[in-house]
């Protein structure tokens, strides 16, 4: 793990009874340390397009005895793809997944149509490729194109924030 969600998501104000969308939620690393931050009141959004990944987030929720985390199988690059409903969230986590999509303005924009308004997202990339562990140069987004594509579909840039050695974080705001 390069990132410590805990830490990241303090930027956000997150408090009891928000509603968060952790897109590309892989094993539940953003999903699990918001959950405890919105509390019972709260809910977050676990979507992930690898229905594996969805029933394995499954049971470790299961086992965490978690109850205010919802899986969902779905697509966070098309229109309604993560079956969340319009403008109902007040946060978006956009971790670790923008270099992979072949649609990233079909991420942004299904950040933007599920985003209350003044609703947060907070984006992290790899800013490098880590011992191969991170993506090919050629699918690295820079932070300059990050705020390009966020800025170019109606979101502003609040702060950047430290990562890691090898991630950047960025802060937008949907007004």
């Amino acid at each position: 793990m390069f990132t410590k969600p805990e830490k990241n998501i303090l930027h956000l104000g997150l408090k009891e009874g928000m509603r968060v969308a952790d897109f590309g939620a892989g094993t539940g690393f953003y999903s699990r340390a918001c959950s405890m931050r919105v509390g019972y009141s709260g809910k977050v959004y676990a979507i992930e397009v690898q229905k594996d990944l969805v029933k394995k987030l499954e049971s470790e929720i299961n086992d965490w005895g978690i109850s205010n985390i919802e899986c969902i199988w779905g697509n966070i690059e098309t229109y309604n793809g993560t079956k969340i409903s319009d403008h109902s969230v007040n946060t978006v986590i956009i971790s670790n997944v923008l270099f992979q999509a072949e649609d990233r303005i079909g991420v942004i924009d299904e950040a933007r149509r599920v985003l209350k308004t003044d609703g947060k997202v907070l984006f992290i990339e790899w800013s490098d490729s880590f011992k191969g562990m991170g993506p090919d140069f050629k699918h690295i987004i820079n932070q300059s194109l990050a705020k390009e594509l966020f800025e170019k579909r109606g979101f502003k840039f609040e702060e950047s924030i430290a990562i890691s050695d090898h991630h950047y974080g960025i802060i937008f705001r949907y007004e």
